[in-house]
């Protein structure tokens, strides 16, 4: 899956057209100059205009900067420009790589289910840019909006299961896989809770993969998904607008597995685990119920007041998991909570530690890449509406406390390993409306800003 096409990017700029990047009211000369006066191309941002030649092919094309050029909004372009090869004018100096990898990034499209697939664009890139990382990180970035656009039919456990695989094997890493009713006798038992009520041949499962494990003098990073195939709300079901597109609630899970791969592709020097929980929340006669009290791997009770609350269950026991390992680092991925929207609404995701050092270096990367990420509190004065009368926590907050994602943050901090630091993003993994360079549908949210951030603490490559 997300294979991008292979040449979508080359340092081969034989025959390129040129796009060339006009500011906002800027003079255009020549016959270029005609032609957008008479389209009424003014250098808005990203706005697009093909250049048309006399023999009725193109003769280039003039994209928009407004004010100032935003690099990351040259993921328009790929959308916009027809199949053939392209290269850039007018870029500023240093931006050639972001420009670059935004146009990898605009050039992704969920076509598998299209009787007619179209090519895409290519770019050919400014010398001393490095096409191959850059694909890299825009094939993670696909591999995560990939599996979340898939329907839940077509993205199951399983198929979770076989993508961790493929990509464990690509690396020579190692694949611990548990699935139904091993789950108890492996001591995963919210796991298996959250899943037990779904078809047989979709199962839940526990996923591990492990990498440089023998490494004991590197530092240990754990990265954990939530892969909840599809959520129907469990027996607290969903109204239909709220289950319309809970395939993509397995987002955590596709972020933690492309991360992952990126971290091993780039041969960071770290050891490596990838935790991913691969559950379907359905309804049958044995479905968990509210009022049911469920154990966890890590021995805490926790008693059920809403069964749509499943995540930060799975969560749990995956999280208890990870810090068996002793990581040095944590970092997690949710589509958790619909409070997280409310907050900060579907393009700016939460980012939960107390560890001061994580959360700096993690908003610095973000800056940099263009991958926002939101600070937010884990606040100890709603750590009370967790508080269960018969029961260690409850999983759904006391209404006192208001703040839904800021409490799930805090159910999962009450699992999260407690040796190096640990951070919680609440995702969206989805775009509600289309935009230039951003399709409706799946989206790969902080899953850059973390990369960048562990390429700036571990350096690469191995030694």
């Amino acid at each position: 899956m997300s294979v991008l096409h292979p040449d979508l990017l080359t340092a081969d700029a034989a025959g390129a057209l040129p796009v060339r990047i006009v500011r906002k009211d800027a003079p255009i000369e020549g016959v270029w100059g005609a032609w957008a006066r008479s389209n009424d191309f003014t250098g808005k941002a990203g706005q697009t205009l093909l250049l048309p030649c006399s023999d009725d092919g193109l003769s280039g094309a003039l994209f928009g900067a407004g004010e100032t050029l935003d690099p990351m909004s040259l993921r328009a372009l790929a959308g916009k420009l027809p199949a053939g090869l392209w290269r850039l004018e007018g870029l500023e100096p240093g931006h050639a790589t972001q420009a670059a990898l935004a146009f990898a990034l605009g050039a992704y499209r969920f076509d598998r289910y299209k009787t007619r697939p179209t090519g895409p664009a290519r770019l050919a890139v400014e010398p001393g840019v490095d096409a191959a990382a850059i694909l890299r990180i825009a094939a993670a970035c696909a591999l995560a909006r990939e599996m979340v656009d898939t329907p839940a039919a077509d993205m199951g456990p399983l198929q979770i299961e076989t993508i961790a695989r493929e990509i464990a094997e690509a690396s020579g890493a190692s694949l611990t896989v548990t699935t139904g009713d091993a789950l108890l006798e492996e001591n995963y038992p919210a796991v298996h809770a959250v899943g037990r009520a779904a078809a047989p041949h979709r199962t839940p499962r526990v996923i591990e993969i492990g990498w440089n494990l023998d490494r004991t003098d590197l530092p240990l990073v754990a990265l954990v998904g939530k892969g909840v195939v599809f959520d129907t709300g469990g027996l607290d079901i969903k109204p239909a607008a709220g289950m319309r597109n809970m395939k993509k609630d397995m987002g955590g899970s596709a972020h933690a597995l492309a991360l992952g791969r990126l971290v091993m592709q780039a041969d960071l020097p770290v050891r490596l685990v990838v935790l991913v929980a691969a559950v379907e929340n359905a309804i049958s006669a044995d479905a968990f119920r509210p009022g049911d009290i469920l154990n966890s791997r890590k021995g805490l009770t926790i008693e059920i007041g809403n069964t749509d609350a499943e995540g930060r269950l799975i969560l749990a026991d995956i999280l208890t998991r990870a810090g068996e390992h002793t990581p040095d680092l944590t970092l997690d991925f949710a589509t958790l909570t619909g409070a997280a929207r409310i907050a900060l609404g579907p393009e700016l995701p939460p980012l939960y530690s107390e560890n001061e050092a994580l959360v700096a270096d993690l908003l610095e990367a973000s800056r940099a890449v263009g991958d926002p990420l939101w600070p937010m509190p884990l606040w100890p004065g709603y750590r009370a509406a967790l508080d269960s009368e018969i029961a260690d926590v409850r999983n759904d907050s006391a209404a006192w406390a208001q703040a839904g994602s800021i409490t799930a943050a805090l159910f999962l901090q009450k699992f999260a390993p407690t040796t190096g630091a640990w951070a919680h993003m609440d995702i969206f993994a989805w775009n509600p409306r289309a935009q230039p360079g951003r399709p409706e549908g799946g989206e790969a949210q902080g899953l850059r800003a973390c990369f960048e951030m562990l390429s700036r603490r571990f350096p690469g490559p191995i030694t």
